[in-house]
């Protein structure tokens, strides 16, 4: 099977390792596992339920977020490595058991090479679906032996980066008094904004499903909304927390921006290369997103090993010393954060993985 023309995948993915193409019509499914690299052990990444409007842009997708998997589990210090999945559609519409299923048949045949788990679209119960047909699946439901819902702690590690990055602003690691804007209330923001009201912060949020609006307006009376990203940007705002999808950090939004952090837990969020500068330029500190929202990542790794929460929590809990380590970096290179926290990962891959090469499950 081969993708479009416009994304062949050889010159997208040109530091990938591998990417497999799914197909099982009876079902309907259509998936693409990508692995980036497994320098420092077998790849673990969610899989992505979406309605992607083209295979193009599902292989855009899987490459780009699989390549911030390796340099996420290298920068929180794991012993794995970077991949991702999509399944292609609407999850509302089409998923079912049968098509999970297959979907884990998939995964099983890449021998451990490739572990999934939750992300967009998908659940724990999912997990204990694929699960039936394939060993290789973390992030499953507390009653089957699992971590649960891995956005507990990837919340709460986004909270401890953006602590480590008012300390470098504010000299405080508190938010106390600040106003936070978090656009995307989902599984991760619903979390964040707790922790954020227990600090003491101010929080606006907004969300394309309003629902999620009107579930924290229940939970916190104090929490105001906007109607739009584009408000909650052009709004007097501390800090800025991207919670949703991808490519958050556009040059338009760049302008506007009143905040002087942007910390938060959407995947690739830089939208093209130099954004990193324009924060820089308009004083604006990035907290590079793979490092902050490891802590998902973190606590589905944990469940390998049996999980324990406190144990996952504890880890978690590292990212405060991690974000500083790369703003420290960043100061003492010139660089920005985002360069100073590749620059961590790539030296960790490197290192560790001239001593393991390509895993073979």
């Amino acid at each position: 099977m081969s993708a479009p023309q416009d994304a062949d995948v050889f010159e997208l993915g040109a530091e990938h390792e591998q990417v497999v193409f799914a197909n099982d019509p009876a079902t309907g499914l259509k998936a693409i596992v990508a692995i980036h690299s497994t320098a420092l052990g077998p790849a673990l990444g969610g899989t992505r339920f979406y309605p992607y409007a083209s295979t193009a842009d599902a292989v855009r997708d899987v490459l780009n977020l699989s390549r911030g998997m390796s340099y996420k589990a290298a920068l929180a210090g794991l012993d794995l490595g970077g991949g991702k999945a999509v399944i292609i559609g609407d999850p509302s519409t089409l998923k079912s058991e049968p098509l999970l299923r297959a979907y884990g048949r998939f995964v099983q045949s890449l021998n451990g090479r490739y572990y999934t788990a939750c992300d967009v679209g998908t659940f724990s119960e999912d997990m204990d679906d694929i699960a039936r047909e394939c060993d290789y699946v973390t992030g499953r439901t507390v009653a089957h032996g699992g971590a649960g819902d891995s956005s507990v702690l990837t919340a709460y590690g986004v909270f401890q980066g953006m602590r480590a990055a008012a300390e470098v602003v504010w000299g405080t690691d508190s938010l106390a008094g600040r106003t936070v804007g978090v656009a995307g209330v989902g599984k991760v923001g619903r979390h964040l904004v707790r922790h954020l009201i227990e600090d003491g912060a101010s929080v606006t949020v907004t969300d394309v499903h309003q629902p999620s609006v009107d579930r924290i307006r229940d939970e916190f009376a104090q929490v105001s909304a906007v109607d739009s990203t584009e408000a909650l940007v052009a709004s007097q705002l501390d800090v800025y927390a991207p919670c949703a999808l991808g490519g958050a950090l556009t040059d338009e939004v760049v302008d506007v921006l009143s905040a002087k952090v942007v910390c938060g837990a959407a995947n690739n969020q830089l939208a093209h290369p130099g954004i990193e500068k324009a924060l820089e330029d308009r004083g604006i500190l990035y907290a590079p997103d793979y490092c902050v929202n490891s802590g998902g990542l973190i606590q589905v790794a944990d469940e390998l090993e049996g999980f324990s929460f406190e144990r996952a929590q504890q880890r978690a809990a590292g990212i405060f010393d991690t974000t500083r380590r790369v703003f420290e970096l960043a100061a003492s290179d010139g660089v920005a954060p985002a360069i100073a926290a590749d620059r961590l990962a790539e030296r960790r891959m490197r290192d560790v993985g001239r001593l393991r090469g390509i895993w073979l499950g």
